[in-house]
């Protein structure tokens, strides 16, 4: 959800991520991969301005940073 809400491509995210596409791939089916390449996925999605939303009893999710939100 993430890498849509920006627009970016598998190729954009593993660029800006420093991973190969192939890894990008992997993450989105689920499979396990290092912490260090989860931190890097998500550290370069969170500088294009990606918001990590912790479950609050709805789910995990995601939001791009400065939309301002109904409560």
């Amino acid at each position: 959800m993430a890498r849509a809400a920006i627009g970016w491509g598998v190729r954009d995210l593993a660029k800006e991520a420093g991973v190969s596409p192939d890894t990008i791939a992997r993450l989105e089916r689920g499979e396990e991969l290092k912490a260090s390449t989860i931190e890097a996925i998500c550290s370069a999605l969170e500088a294009a301005g990606v918001e990590f939303i912790p479950e609050n009893g709805g789910g995990a999710g995601v939001r791009l940073k400065g939309e301002k939100h109904d409560k």
